[in-house]
């Protein structure tokens, strides 16, 4: 099918970007069906943002390299029309000339549009605009079937469109999405306001997401770092086209460094939107550390363009690969960590409960901290008129309230004997009982059942299942998060 005719005709500009789109399309299919059918269908992409291990895969991948574009952008409608495998970076490079931005743009560069739909998303504006899925308008699906369809919220294939957050490309992979854009300031100025207990931190974080502002004044973008249970933050960003200088964390300077403050009164701060939209990336929040990339000795010689995520991520691809990690602890006769890269999310009445349980019993810091707010229908105009009460079925946060989204992101040691996975699995417990989600971008460890009760909807995702991907070419959620096959 035509995306050209699909879509109706696009002015004569943006004809080039859907009919590139077209081809690398084409060639996407060609490539799914060389591979052979008893092999499982994947994708043959340079980057990856999942953090867990996955079994060799000796079929060739399904060709995506003509899916990385921005296809067409409409300023006047607040659209644009994106291929699937598109970085967020290359992405708002093109929306922010039209002074445009996706609703949520994920912290780190090299996530993709799709990725992010598919496996969920987050940033400091989901207190207010939810998740990345949240603004998708259409998304044309390649599923299992080798079939591309397009998903909208109220049209043939609208359980798709539903199911298709969470699911991991164990549904199908997306080739196209339609998503909302929002205008944004050229710069944030920013205030860090330090909490000595993590109650009041709690409260204040829900003041502000049913007020969005703070001390009679608007806040656009919200999240926080934890140090310590009397050492915590909450960054509050507003968008200004005010000009003044700005500050620069792409230097010697690291941003989360700079949050830290001993005075009652806030701390503040300025960037240009470009810089506030990626600084986390930079020194992948504070994990560039492990490298030494924070020693002034050693950044001052450090390359500036592999001072970005998509770079510490292949030094620890390394390190898995060859478990260098693991080797230096045996030279100091310690035994291999266990590495906890986890998101998760709480209600934001349980946030401090978690924070206390977590700081007593897991040795990490710092932890990021982002609430989130399911948009309502309204607001999205996603939800069809029969949709389900919980719209997204794979990872069934409920409308109408608040959560945190709690990140951390290292490794802790092991003792002779320990079960593997101990502090994953306690972590996925406490969650739990929390009434709490975790991501699934990493190490899992739930049973079968326990997990098909937190992640299947019912009897949506089988049901899913043998719609779109009735010959099983495409792995089943369980079997990549948990099993990493």
């Amino acid at each position: 099918m035509s995306l050209l005719g699909k879509a109706g005709r696009a002015p004569a500009a943006q004809e080039s970007g859907f009919a590139a789109h077209q081809a690398g399309v084409d060639r996407l299919l060609a490539s799914y069906r060389a591979i052979p059918r008893d092999a499982n269908v994947r994708l043959a992409k340079k980057t990856s943002n999942l953090f867990r291990a996955r079994a060799e895969n000796t079929a060739p991948g399904l060709d995506v390299s003509g899916l990385t574009q921005v296809i067409a952008v409409d300023p006047q409608a607040k659209t644009a029309d994106v291929a699937g495998m598109t970085t967020y970076e290359d992405l708002v490079a093109v929306t922010l000339r039209y002074g445009l931005a996706p609703l949520v743009v994920p912290q780190l560069k090299t996530i993709t549009l799709g990725g992010a739909v598919t496996g969920l998303g987050i940033e400091s504006t989901s207190f207010r605009n939810g998740l990345p899925h949240e603004s998708v308008l259409e998304i044309d699906v390649l599923t299992g079937a080798g079939e591309i369809i397009t998903a909208t919220p109220d049209g043939e294939y609208a359980d798709l469109f539903h199911g298709f957050p969470n699911s991991y490309g164990t549904l199908g992979y997306s080739t196209r999405l339609k998503i909302q854009l929002e205008a944004v300031e050229p710069y944030v100025a920013l205030r860090h306001i330090r909490f000595h207990e993590l109650r009041e931190l709690e409260t204040t974080m829900a003041q502000i997401i049913a007020d969005h502002s703070y001390a009679g004044e608007r806040v656009d973008y919200l999240d926080g770092v934890v140090f310590t249970a009397d050492e915590s933050y909450l960054v509050l960003g507003r968008g200004t086209d005010e000009p003044g200088p700005v500050s620069d964390y792409t230097d010697m300077d690291i941003f989360y460094r700079s949050i830290q403050h001993d005075s009652a009164e806030p701390k503040r701060d300025r960037l240009t939107i470009a810089d506030y939209l990626w600084r986390w990336d930079t020194d992948w929040f504070w994990c560039s550390r492990a490298f030494g990339a924070q020693n002034p000795k050693i950044r001052r010689f450090w390359p500036k363009k592999y001072r970005r995520s998509s770079f510490y991520w292949k030094l620890i691809a390394l390190d898995h690969k060859y478990h260098i990690g693991d080797r230096m602890e045996a030279r100091q006769g310690n035994l291999p960590r266990e590495r906890v890269v986890q998101d998760i999310e709480v209600p934001i009445e349980r946030t401090a409960d978690f924070l206390d349980w977590f700081l007593r019993e897991i040795p990490i810091e710092p932890i990021w901290l982002c609430p989130l707010r399911l948009r309502a229908p309204s607001d999205s105009r996603l939800a069809g008129a029969d949709g389900p009460e919980r719209p997204w079925p794979l990872y069934p946060l409920e409308p109408d309230r608040n959560y945190v989204n709690v990140g951390f992101w290292s490794a802790v040691p092991t003792t002779p004997g320990q079960q593997e996975g101990a502090a994953n699995r306690a972590i996925e417990h406490e969650v739990s009982e929390l009434d709490g989600h975790k991501s699934l971008y990493s190490d899992s460890y739930y049973a079968q059942d326990e997990f098909a009760e937190l992640y299947y909807g019912g009897d949506t995702y089988a049901q899913l299942k043998r719609t779109y991907d009735p010959d099983s070419r495409l792995l089943d959620l369980y079997s990549k998060a948990v099993q990493r096959k």
